[in-house]
């Protein structure tokens, strides 16, 4: 009785720590079409991971932390696909669609997320799971191709690859969240990718960067501090204490956030079929919270 009591606690803490962790890069699609306005889509991949990695120096020194070397692949995949692949594939996304629609595409999250959980962490949903994550995946899709065609834009390659690369370092830096706290695991991720970020950002700096307003340095540092570092704080903690795939069903509601960010900072027009979308989203969110899925 005191298992199941412990169980539900955790469930519950995860889908919190998950809830804001979505939040946090909810914020992501929008900053990042601030940024790439004034640096270029390669400098700002590089140069974010190279601000976050700072950070994550300083707090593992302040924490006295030993260098786990019996994780190192792991954590250089998580390097690969959190603080390049991710990164660099939305930005490039991002200088071709709005972030609302990037918003949208990136609903695929949580189905992606699911089947690399089956892979690679040995979790086992349901039938009614994978439904209502068929359901959700098929929503974006008739998003994606609601204008005829399956002939998509450039944007949209690159957000699906995107997806791919989040949904693989989710997964992979849940795992280890079972080893090391959330925090830790993405910061020795951006410690080790650290020689290659800043040697990427002083390559690719120009001097015009220097004159970018203010509007644009913000959501470099939002990017850089925010969706490269704090997020995964709370996300990669949520992934431990809630399960991956029951708490990567919540990137469903990152599209609704992504829309209200949108159009309150950068005033992108969302429409009533785009909001539309959005809300059936949602619905498969709740919906899918109650259906089993087993370690």
């Amino acid at each position: 009785m005191e298992r199941d009591q412990q169980v539900r606690n955790n469930a519950l803490l995860g889908l919190l720590f998950g809830i804001a962790g979505v939040t946090i890069f909810s914020g992501t699609l929008p900053a990042t079409r601030v940024a790439v306005a004034g640096f270029d889509a390669w400098f700002l991949t590089f140069g974010r991971a190279a601000v976050a990695a700072v950070a994550a120096l300083v707090t593992i020194l302040l924490m006295r932390k030993p260098f786990p070397k019996q994780h190192f692949k792991a954590l250089l995949f998580i390097g690969v696909t959190l603080v390049f692949g991710f990164p660099g594939f939305v930005a490039l996304a991002m200088t071709t669609v709005p972030s609302s629609h990037g918003g949208v595409v990136l609903g695929i999250l949580p189905l992606t997320t699911t089947v690399f959980a089956v892979l690679f962490a040995k979790e086992r949903p349901s039938l009614l799971f994978w439904f209502w994550s068929v359901i959700g995946a098929a929503i974006i899709f008739a998003f994606t191709f609601r204008d005829g065609g399956f002939g998509f834009e450039a944007g949209d390659f690159w957000l699906l690859l995107a997806g791919l690369s989040a949904s693989a370092g989710y997964v992979f830096s849940g795992k280890l969240s079972h080893h090391m706290p959330g925090w830790e695991v993405i910061c020795w991720a951006l410690i080790i990718c650290a020689p290659l970020s800043i040697l990427g950002s002083i390559w690719l700096w120009e001097p015009k960067f220097a004159s970018a307003p203010l509007n644009q340095n913000a959501a470099f540092l939002y990017v850089s501090l925010g969706s490269m570092f704090l997020g995964f704080f709370a996300w990669n903690t949520g992934l431990k204490l809630g399960g991956i795939s029951r708490v990567g069903q919540l990137q469903l509601l990152q599209t609704f956030l992504t829309l209200g960010i949108a159009a309150l900072v950068l005033g992108e027009t969302v429409t009533w079929e785009t909001f539309g979308y959005a809300l059936a989203v949602l619905f498969v969110v709740i919906a899918g919270r109650k259906a089993q899925v087993k370690t």
